[in-house]
Parts: C-alpha cells; structure tokens; sequence
C-alpha cells in the first residue's frame, strides 16, 4: 500500500515539475494551450462545472486583451502602437584618482 501512495505523490510531483519547467521555457506556447483549453471546456451547451472550470482557466492576458487571440497584448502588432525605441545613454569615463 505504502509502495503506491509514494508513487502516486512521486508522480504528482513530477508532473507538477515538468508542468513548471514548461511554463517557465517556452510561456508563450504555455499560454496559447492554457486558452485552447480554455477555450473547449467553456463552450456553450458543456456542463456548468466545466464551463467554471474553462473561465477559471483562461490566462490573464486573455481576459484583459480585446482580440481574443490568448496571447494578450502586443502579440499580433494590431492593437497598440509599437513603444518608442529608447535613446542610447552616454557613456561618461572618469579618470582613477590616485
């Protein structure tokens, strides 16, 4: 009995791992399946836990973004208008006082 309940945890804590490891290295394509999922489980007609559930899914970005697209803003180019480029600041070199 002990010999699955410690693979069970061992497995919940790997998946949990590689679920973390995902999001961190690739957010982007985290994000795009978090709404296509999203997505599917909040279609009219599903059931109301489901339907929950997809709203409780949907990332961040996408509840806030008017487009729809999942990614948020800034993703597509067409929302906003691209920010300024930054100017370069001088450099000042000092002389080491000795």
């Amino acid at each position: 009995m002990f010999a699955i309940v410690q693979a069970l945890v061992l497995t919940v804590v790997l998946l949990a791992s590689l679920l973390a490891a995902f999001r961190k290295l690739l957010p982007q394509t985290a994000k795009r399946m978090q709404a296509r999922l999203s997505a599917a489980l909040d279609r009219p007609g599903r059931a109301a836990a489901l339907r929950r559930a997809g709203s409780w899914l949907q990332p961040v970005d996408a509840k806030s973004g008017g487009c729809g697209s999942g990614d948020g803003c800034s993703s597509c180019g067409g929302c906003a208008p691209a920010p300024a480029a930054r100017e370069p600041v001088p450099l000042h070199f000092r002389p080491r006082g000795r």
